[in-house]
């Protein structure tokens, strides 16, 4: 039997996704900062791109609250507390967010809008979630290649990009600076990541 959405439980799992998006992408922009003063400007650049797509899926159900414009909606919520200047850790911590919300807690809040009758949402919560396991692969890759001293090593030539000017240069090493923009190798990503992502 269908469920009044003012009523439902989709209502309060839409207000706890906006908070978490939100959180989120405050996250980001806080681990981007931290990647900026160790000077991993492509992790920074990694960290503000998820970032604003945390924002877009904030967005998304946001909007679909509308019909409870001018409310209060009270939830409970738990929420992580990042805090390290460990960029691996960063990036680590993150994957493990990304899963969590992939496999438990969109999952979880798509099955209750279907079963309240809200199919729409019920598919916006389970799309979400895929790209959150974009999010977890992207952070965990970073991460790997960051512990095993292989973020701006290859093990074959590869192409680089240079993400201040887009210079291209194939090699095994990123170069220590772009022979176009004299920006340091900290700007340099596999041009396969590009934009930050294998897929």
């Amino acid at each position: 039997m269908p469920v009044n959405f003012k009523d439902s439980k989709t209502k309060e799992n839409l207000m706890r996704a906006f908070a978490g998006e939100s959180q989120a992408r405050n996250r980001y922009t806080f681990a981007a900062e931290e990647a900026a003063a160790q000077k991993l400007y492509v992790v920074e650049a990694i960290f503000k791109f998820t970032a604003e797509q945390e924002l877009a899926h904030a967005e998304v159900f946001y909007e679909k609250l509308k019909e409870c414009a001018g409310e209060n909606i009270c939830v409970d919520g738990c929420y992580p507390v990042d805090i390290t200047n460990s960029v691996i850790e960063l990036l680590e911590k993150a994957e493990h967010n990304e899963l969590e919300e992939y496999g438990d807690a969109y999952k979880n809040f798509a099955d209750v809008a279907e079963q309240e009758g809200f199919l729409p949402i019920a598919n916006t919560f389970r799309q979400i979630a895929e790209i959150e396991k974009t999010h977890a692969e992207r952070f965990g890759t970073i991460a790997k290649l960051l512990r095993e001293d292989k973020f701006f090593v290859a093990d074959a030539k590869v192409d680089w990009m240079c993400l201040n000017c887009g210079n291209i240069i194939n090699t095994e090493k990123a170069p220590s600076v772009c022979p176009v923009c004299s920006h340091a190798r900290g700007y340099f990503v596999r041009l396969a990541f590009a934009p930050y992502t294998s897929r």
